[in-house]
């Protein structure tokens, strides 16, 4: 869950409709550099965080009563399990992908530790089975994880003001990439196939500063209406 406390409110993103947002980034990539395993990559960059479902899974609160951020959440092993079941039973490119966004999110906690370590025994076996490489699984995650960091900082709003530029990822290139908001999303260098397009993704608000159980939040979630964010990214005029 993607939550930050702005003008007297809480605003909620969930991890799906992040994930979601994701996958459009990623569906606009240029079309001679997309993966070979191209509607794979897409699928995994859509359903990377599907397992974190805010209507289901707990807890959603810290002690203070303030709503837990995705920064804030540490390595759940059942989660992870079922994400890496769902994946198994679709694609093995897919596990595989999704293996390495667990190593990424979760492989500096001890507590992952055995859990990531039998993923990485699996992974050679996945690869001759995907009838892949190592190089392709490499690349295609990289473009995840560079759709997954641009949706991240989208979702949270945190963009510089006054058109100042912040970072995004790497690219499967190894290039860097940045962001500014000049009205649209102004990235740089420009990595996708026209030359504008439009994202959105869903955001729940609540006049609430703190909350008694994660019940309670989640009635919240529920009850909140739901405004659709709508915006444009597009290529630095003159590049």
């Amino acid at each position: 869950m993607i939550a930050y406390y702005n003008d007297a409110c809480w605003h909620f993103v969930t991890q799906r409709s992040h994930g979601l947002l994701a996958a459009q980034l990623c569906a606009r990539w240029k079309l001679a550099d997309q993966p070979g395993r191209w509607v794979d990559t897409l699928i995994a960059t859509a359903e990377h965080d599907d397992v974190y479902n805010e209507f289901q899974r707990n807890p959603l609160i810290d002690a203070n009563g303030a709503p837990k951020n995705f920064k804030d959440m540490v390595f759940e092993q059942d989660a992870s399990e079922q994400l890496m079941d769902m994946a198994l039973t679709k694609s093995r490119f897919i596990a595989l992908l999704l293996s390495r966004h667990i190593h990424f999110t979760h492989g500096k906690e001890p507590a992952a530790g055995p859990f990531l370590k039998a993923l990485k025994g699996k992974e050679k076996k996945w690869t001759k089975e995907a009838g892949t490489s190592k190089a392709e699984v490499d690349s295609a995650y990289a473009l995840l994880e560079f759709c997954d960091a641009f949706s991240l900082l989208i979702c949270q709003e945190i963009l510089p003001p006054q058109g100042r530029a912040a970072e995004i990822s790497n690219g499967p290139n190894g290039t860097v990439h940045t962001v500014r908001c000049c009205g649209a999303l102004v990235v740089e260098p420009w990595p996708f196939e026209t030359e504008r397009f439009e994202v959105s993704y869903e955001k729940r608000t609540v006049a609430k500063l703190s909350f008694a159980s994660d019940a309670e939040l989640r009635t919240a979630l529920a009850d909140a209406p739901v405004q659709t964010v709508v915006l444009s990214v597009e290529r630095a005029k003159g590049n």
